[in-house]
C-alpha cells in the first residue's frame, strides 16, 4: 500500500507562510521548510522531499541534496530523543570517548542506532561548538556541558523513564 502524501498541519502551514515572507526567493526557504516538516514528522521522508520541492518550485534533486548534505536532517525514523556526543579534538581530549562509551553501555546501542523501545537515538557529531566546556553532548535541543559519568547517567536515566 502506498503511503499517503505529506501535508503540514494548519498551524505549520501558517508558520510556512511566515517563513516564506522572510526570504527573497522560495529556494532560500528550503532549509527552514525542511526543519518545519521534520519537526512534524520526526524525519525527512521521500514524501517530504517531494512536498518541499513542489511547494518551493524546486527540483526534487535539489531538495534531496540539501537533506543529504546536512547532518541535522534525519533521513530515517529516529527515537523520541536524540543524543549527540561531540567527538572533535577538544571534546576528545577531555573525555568524549568515555562519554560515548558510557552512553552505548547504558543505552545498549552503538552510535547511529536507536533503542529497541524507540526512545533514544545515539549519534556522534563533528562539532557542537562548546569546546570550552568539553566534554559535552546535545540532547534534542539542549546542551549538557562539563560532563561527568554521574551527569551522563542522570541525563540518560531521565530519557529512559
Amino acid at each position: 500500500m502506498a503511503s499517503s502524501p505529506f501535508s503540514l498541519t494548519q498551524e505549520r502551514e501558517q508558520k510556512l507562510t511566515e517563513i516564506l515572507g522572510h526570504y527573497p526567493t522560495k529556494m532560500a526557504a528550503c532549509i527552514p521548510m525542511l526543519h518545519l516538516c521534520q519537526d512534524q514528522n520526526g524525519w525527512v521522508s521521500e514524501e517530504i522531499i517531494a512536498f518541499v520541492a513542489e511547494r518551493l518550485e524546486l527540483p526534487t534533486a535539489h531538495v534531496k541534496g540539501v537533506v543529504t548534505f546536512y547532518t541535522l536532517f534525519n533521513q530515517a525514523p529516529v527515537g523520541k530523543h536524540q543524543v549527540w556526543v561531540c567527538r572533535t579534538l577538544p571534546c576528545a581530549l577531555r573525555g568524549s570517548g568515555d562519554v560515548l562509551a558510557q552512553c552505548e553501555k547504558k543505552l545498549g546501542i552503538h552510535a547511529g542506532e536507536t533503542t529497541a523501545d524507540g526512545k533514544v537515538t545515539l549519534r556522534t557529531a563533528e562539532c557542537l561548538a562548546s569546546c570550552g566546556t568539553a566534554p559535552m553532548m546535545q540532547v534534542d535541543k539542549e546542551y549538557h556541558e562539563d560532563l561527568t559519568a554521574e551527569k551522563v547517567d542522570q541525563i540518560l536515566t531521565r530519557l529512559q523513564a
